[in-house]
């Protein structure tokens, strides 16, 4: 294979792989839902630090205090947080 075509598959593949969706983007606006959803329950929180999805609308969320919740939807769809 030409060096010049080797060269552009791995210019093109980088390109490719830099310029996905960034996750990091994706986690900073999960965890301000968060907080804003345990505030508007009345929660004590502060500020949610960290996230685990367990499932569709369902994760786990710590926060600065180390508090805890399950956020997730009932069945009647409304969005819950339980103290974990």
């Amino acid at each position: 294979m030409n060096k010049h075509v080797q060269a552009w598959i791995l210019i093109v593949a980088m390109t490719a792989f830099f310029t996905g969706p960034s996750r990091a983007a994706e986690d900073v606006s999960l965890l301000k839902d968060m907080t804003s959803v345990i505030a508007l329950l009345g929660l004590p929180c502060g500020q949610v630090v960290s996230a685990i999805k367990k499932g569709d609308n369902d994760h786990i969320a710590t926060c600065q205090d180390g508090n805890r919740y399950r956020v997730f939807l009932n069945p009647e769809g409304r969005v819950v947080a339980q103290k974990q």
